[in-house]
């Protein structure tokens, strides 16, 4: 399965709530913070919906 690199480039601070629990969903905690995780479809899920937040790039 592959696997994703995401990256907060953008705060969670003035955006509702849900999109925060949905970063810390993620596993992401601070800014600049980058994580791996395998590409399923309910974290592809949770990407789509806070994209405007992340980088997300794909790891070989």
């Amino acid at each position: 399965m592959k696997k994703l690199r995401i990256k907060q480039i953008k705060s969670a601070i003035d955006r509702p709530e849900r999109q925060k629990r949905t970063i810390k969903a993620l596993g992401i905690g601070k800014m600049n913070q980058t994580i791996e995780v395998e590409a399923t479809p309910q974290i592809e899920g949770m990407i789509n919906k806070v994209k405007h937040l992340l980088s997300v790039e794909e790891v070989s």
